[in-house]
């Protein structure tokens, strides 16, 4: 955020007193005089000179948001005060106070203690503390929460001249969304609720990597957790993977309708869930998720109150290739195991015989159950631990406080949104595929009712490939868009929905419907999405487009990673340009890769190469970042597949940007020999050949101009 005018350039503080009011220990001489607060003082610059000064480096107002924004942030937003702190009279204490679009003003003075149990009081005013003096800026309200913190909020469309006025809302025919949630939310709590909520979340993850056994999870991290409410609606996550966090919820709420429609019996303390089904909830095969509902304490009672869910990307779930990864999978059977809503603990109890008959009846079946049964069941490690956190909050806080902030934690993200949508420009975008398909994408914007439609009518129908991307992913392309466009320390929740509809056609690449494959889908089209909303949107030119995913194995081993490449250049909120990131995870992904030693050590290959691919980000006034080399030589025969895209259509620049440079991806023989590898292939190698992949570029913002290197 840039640094936003001074303040207070200079403050002089002679107090003027009235009934005996206590003056702070810097004050300077006492004088009569009366003028009123919020004016000039009318007093000559000889008598300015004559009085004591007190210089101070006064804080800015991004210093003051800074403050607020760790226990304040949801309220440093543009609506105003609702019921104005009475102002000091004639026989109150002011101060002089040198404001640089005023002058000299003669400002209310007010003790802390004396805004305890009053409403808002608005600047410019001064607060004396026991050890400093809070300036209150023109267009800023103060008020005294019920613990005794001071809370600064801005006042929309403020008078800079004005004190104790307040100012009419943004929106007058409707409350705004925060007048609504103040009224019930305190913001010291519910920041400290927005803490909470994550911690327990990153808690669940913390576990979940020190107990899984598989290189995918405990290493490249390729795995997210996160807290439902009992609707199943998302309400808070740890910084994980975008494109799981904004589609979990989906697989909760199929859980919650197969109970309602009898498919499960109804859910009791120690159940566990599992469930993978692209066309209900899930994004891929390998993306397992295991849900856990909780209950108001040890014993249980009618029905759950929140539920945990995590999800992690196993390293083979069947399929026609080692790895779960099939470029060229025509239907989901070809891709996996799948599994909708099956009990993994009933009770407490797991039944390892039934999961074992069940991974094997995959075709072809499971290459290594051990593994996939050890990660399941660090799952439900994870789980548990968010369900004790949960409980042991509801018994200290209560039931009803913890599910309130349920609630206006998701409200505040609503209102983030509907704040972001005041001034955003909708746009239209279409972005091309490498095998031909096209998005398409309108954002329409209503300012006035602070609404938005994402409308992605005129996209392909589903593809005969893998590449579609089940409704899900495409719900989580959407939220992951428009928290980053939010400037407000928020979770990412369901909340943020609220304000946006979304249409996608049944049928489209975006909402296939069965028994059309998808494993490319989430890993590939869900970053073709996010290109295009982007682009819709005006604000950043296209990011490498693609995971460049890699799986390799044979009977003994699988793996599978997801390479990094460049970013797209773009421009912030304030109009700031900003050049893109080189050999960086982007957009709906966020996993590591693996550790040299780790990936040498379990898998029978040597990393040769692993370099940023100089030159690869495309021009422009801000560059975009720079793909990467990636060399890999493998020590035994192993089946390889590649699925990538962004190697016949580049990541487009924007604003006169160019565009990025195409991934390429080699095979180098142990003879010598070099071929040509398509982004889509699946390849034998023997030991000693090399397969290097050169991931793309970001695009570029802006034209070049002179001067630009």
């Amino acid at each position: 955020m840039p640094e936003l005018p001074l303040m207070v350039e200079l403050l002089e503080l002679e107090v003027v007193s009235g009934r005996g009011s206590a003056k702070p220990a810097s004050a300077g001489p006492v004088d009569r005089d009366r003028s009123s607060p919020g004016q000039p003082s009318g007093r000559s610059e000889a008598e300015t000179k004559s009085e004591t000064k007190f210089e101070t480096k006064s804080k800015t107002k991004s210093e003051i948001k800074s403050q607020s924004g760790s226990a304040f942030g949801p309220w440093s937003g543009s609506e105003p005060a609702t019921q104005p702190h009475p102002q000091p009279d004639q026989d109150a204490d002011t101060a002089r106070l040198y404001l640089p679009a005023q002058g000299w003003c003669r400002v209310p003075l007010l003790q802390r203690h004396q805004l305890k149990g009053g409403g808002d009081l608005n600047g410019p005013a001064l607060i004396a503390e026991t050890t400093g003096m809070v300036v209150l800026e023109p267009g800023w309200s103060a008020r005294a929460l019920a613990g005794g913190e001071l809370l600064l909020q801005a006042i929309a469309s403020a008078s800079p001249a004005s004190s104790g006025s307040a100012a009419e809302p943004a929106h007058p025919a409707a409350p705004t969304a925060k007048a609504e949630l103040r009224a019930a939310a305190d913001p010291v709590r519910l920041e400290l609720y927005n803490h909470r909520f994550a911690a327990i979340a990153e808690q669940m993850g913390v576990r979940l990597q020190q107990t899984s056994q598989s290189v995918n999870i405990r290493e490249r991290l390729d795995f997210s957790c996160a807290l439902f409410d009992h609707q199943g609606r998302l309400v808070a996550n740890a910084p994980h993977i975008p494109v799981h966090l904004g589609s979990m919820g989906a697989s909760v709420l199929s859980l919650l309708r197969a109970v309602a429609e009898g498919r499960l019996p109804p859910l009791r303390p120690g159940d566990a869930i599992a469930s993978n089904d692209p066309y209900d909830g899930g994004t891929h095969l390998p993306d397992i998720t295991v849900v856990t509902p909780v209950f108001a304490g040890a014993a249980g009672g009618a029905a759950p109150v929140l539920f945990v869910a995590c999800r992690g990307h196993h390293a083979d779930v069947g399929g026609i290739t080692p790895g779960s990864m099939p470029p060229f999978s025509r239907s989901i059977g070809e891709e996996g195991l799948l599994l909708r809503n099956v009990p993994l603990l009933a009770g407490g109890r797991f039944d390892r015989a039934a999961w074992e008959e069940r991974l094997g009846s995959a075709t072809p079946p499971v290459r290594n159950p051990g593994q996939l049964l050890a990660d399941l069941q660090a799952q439900v490690a994870a789980n548990q631990l968010g369900v004790r956190e949960l409980q042991s909050l509801i018994e200290r806080e209560g039931l009803q406080e913890v599910q309130a902030y349920l609630g206006h934690v998701q409200a505040n993200a609503a209102a983030a949104v509907r704040r972001l949508l005041e001034s955003l420009q909708g746009g239209q975008h279409r972005v091309e595929l490498d095998h031909g398909g096209q998005i398409q994408v309108a954002v329409r914007v209503d300012r006035q009712a602070r609404r938005a439609v994402v409308d992605f009518s005129g996209t392909s129908p589903q593809q005969p490939d893998n590449a579609n991307a089940p409704l899900a992913v495409t719900r989580a392309v959407v939220l992951y868009v428009f928290r980053c466009l939010v400037g407000e320390e928020i979770p990412l929740n369901e909340g943020c929905f609220e304000p946006l509809e979304i249409v996608v056609p049944p049928g489209c690449l975006l909402h296939p419907q069965p028994p059309a494959a998808v494993v490319a889908g989430n890993v590939e089209t869900s970053q073709a999405v996010a290109n295009a909303l982007f682009g819709a949107l005006g604000v950043m030119a296209a990011a490498q487009g693609t995971m460049n995913n890699l799986s390799f194995g044979n009977d003994r081993c699988q793996y599978y990673e997801t390479i990094c490449g460049g970013t797209g250049a773009g421009i912030d909120r304030q109009g700031r340009g900003f050049a893109g990131a080189a050999a960086v995870q982007s957009h709906m992904t966020n996993s590591r890769l693996t550790d040299p030693e780790i990936l040498e050590d379990r898998y029978p290959v040597l990393l040769e190469r692993f370099a940023i691919r100089r030159g690869s980000g495309g021009a422009g006034h801000w560059p975009g970042g720079d793909g990467v080399v990636r060399d890999l030589r493998f020590l035994e025969p192993m089946t390889v597949s590649l699925l990538s895209g962004s190697r016949r259509v580049p990541p487009f620049g924007l604003a006169g940007g160019q565009p990025g440079r195409c991934g390429t991806d080699r095979l180098r023989r142990a003879d010598g020999s070099l071929e040509a590898v398509a982004g889509c292939a699946e390849l034998a190698v023997e030991p000693g050949d090399r397969l290097v992949v050169e991931t793309p570029g970001g695009g570029g913002f802006g034209a070049m101009e002179q001067g630009d290197v």
